[in-house]
């Protein structure tokens, strides 16, 4: 796929793009927040604000990964380290313009306060996720700390097969994502399909790293019937090797490109991800703390201390899911 496809099949899914390998996509539950007051399971578990969430990422054609389970599409992904990237500060600046041009369609609808829609002007969040491997843009430091220089907290979500951008983290975002979306080497190779025979090895140095890193950290299973979920001996040791301060549970959603990959059959239920929790929690000593059946996830933790951002009260119970 050449450039120019790439850039229209991605503008035709909603993409705004903000530089050569970078862009923002509004999200459901930004969207949600707005129009509803219904925030995502972020607010209920760490009080964030969905209406002031930006969604982006800074590796839309980069990634070492093809998991079956991933929303994009694939097949024209790099697998390297940019050799050429981005500005971080533009960077920074595109994608809140972006967003203000996505959200400036709800300014003066009925459904919408005019309050909230002026604080989603400013965001307060940014989830370096949506498409890609971030970890791949060489100025990821740079991008953290003018996000910090303006209070925007930084969830930063990783594959965890680049064990050397972990250590590199200076400073560390808010909050630190590893997806372990397998129990072992077989099932890692046959869901995710990596293009490095050694991803499952920088996976485990990834979790060994992330165990002592100083900031919040998050291991997440994402869990696919028939292909992943189950093996909750191994899940264990892989989370204790991490010892993260919570560990999400998650169920796969048929969405996007993954349809073409996975069927509504291997769609967990929300009872299916709630005994992998309680069965983690019983091999892990971490305890369930919260669920938000909507979105199908668990969160697990050893205590509830630190379990909302500094400043952000939790959501009201009534307007989260």
């Amino acid at each position: 796929m050449g450039d120019q496809d790439l850039s229209d099949a991605l503008a035709g899914q909603g993409y705004q793009l903000t530089g050569r390998h970078s862009a923002v996509k509004l999200c459901y539950w930004t969207r949600e927040s707005l129009v509803h007051g219904r925030d995502c399971y972020k607010g209920r578990f760490y009080g964030i604000q969905s209406h002031r969430c930006l969604q982006m990422s800074p590796a839309i054609d980069s990634c070492n990964l093809h998991c079956r389970f991933c929303w994009r599409n694939q097949g024209w992904e790099n697998d390297e380290m940019m050799p050429e990237y981005d500005d971080p500060e533009t960077l920074l600046e595109r994608s809140i313009d972006a967003q203000r041009r996505i959200l400036s369609g709800f300014k003066g609808e009925a459904s919408v306060e005019e309050g909230r829609w002026r604080e989603a002007q400013t965001p307060r969040h940014i989830a370096i996720s949506l498409t890609g491997e971030p970890t791949l843009y060489p100025k990821m430091n740079r991008f953290l700390e003018l996000c910090a220089e303006r209070d925007i907290t930084t969830f930063l979500v990783t594959n965890g097969t680049n064990p050397d951008a972990l250590r590199a983290l200076d400073p560390l975002p808010t909050q630190l994502y590893i997806s372990v979306t397998a129990p072992n080497a077989e099932v890692f190779r046959r869901l995710t399909l990596p293009s490095d025979p050694h991803a499952w090895d920088r996976l485990l140095e990834s979790l060994a790293i992330l165990r002592d890193l100083p900031t919040r950290r998050v291991v997440r299973h994402t869990l696919v019937k028939g292909w992943n979920l189950g093996w909750t001996d191994e899940y264990a040791e892989l989370d204790l090797l991490a010892r993260p301060t919570f560990i999400e549970p998650k169920g796969y959603v048929y969405m996007g490109k993954s349809r073409q990959r996975l069927g509504r059959d291997h769609v967990p239920s929300h009872g299916e991800i709630g005994a992998f929790a309680s069965a983690i929690a019983r091999r892990t000593g971490y305890r369930v703390l919260d669920e938000s059946p909507d979105s199908k996830v668990f969160l697990l933790g050893e205590s509830e201390s630190g379990r909302y951002l500094p400043g952000l009260a939790p959501a009201a119970a009534d307007a989260v899911t």
